[in-house]
């Protein structure tokens, strides 16, 4: 698995002094993430760049490891890279701009992950998330890291799934057979294709 300790936490220190309203600023005051692709990832060959970026509203960069952490211990996957949990983070964060609710609920929950759970080993971070799993906010995030990081296209190319089909003509002629994991079915169970 990845290590957050690749992530590049952008933190500034914020100033009392006044400050006009241009971009440099603006962006001062939101948090980031950033990282690279691995070389051996299929994202590689997909992407323009190698280096990615994710912005926010709400969650600042040290609130944005901290949910990066929680997300990749709800759904583990030792090969899959940050961008895409940093994809989760930003739907959460998006989601927490929309209501001030939302906003407090959010940054309670990362509050009372502790300080450090980020850098604690799987093992640990797992045991505490298995205390708080029944409470309102592990469950938002849960449900969230389902929907989000399941459906992008950075997760999707690492699975082999390419997305949907819809728009493509549908699967049947269009990788239906594709995935290498399923065993074959024999040829007499398989029944007769809908096509002539």
């Amino acid at each position: 698995m990845p290590s957050l300790s690749t992530i590049d936490v952008n933190t500034r220190a914020h100033t009392d002094a006044p400050q006009s309203a241009d971009r440099r600023s603006f962006v001062r005051g939101m948090g980031m993430l950033t990282g690279v692709i691995a070389l051996g990832s299929p994202l590689a060959a997909l992407l323009p760049s190698r280096v990615w970026a994710v912005e926010f509203r709400v969650l600042s960069s040290a609130e944005a490891v901290v949910l990066l952490a929680m997300i990749r211990s709800i759904a583990p996957h030792d090969t899959l890279d940050d961008a895409a949990y940093a994809l989760v983070v930003k739907a959460i964060d998006g989601d927490a701009a929309g209501s001030t609710q939302a906003q407090t609920d959010l940054k309670a929950g990362l509050a009372g992950l502790g300080d450090g759970f980020a850098r604690m080993p799987e093992e640990l971070r797992a045991q505490h998330l298995k205390a708080i799993e029944s409470g309102a906010f592990f469950q938002s995030v849960r449900i969230k890291t389902l929907l989000v990081l399941y459906s992008n296209p950075i997760a999707a190319a690492h699975f082999g799934f390419e997305g949907e089909a819809f728009s493509k003509g549908g699967y049947l002629l269009r990788g239906f057979n594709d995935l290498k994991w399923l065993p074959d079915v024999p040829l007499a169970d398989s029944g007769p294709m809908p096509f002539g």
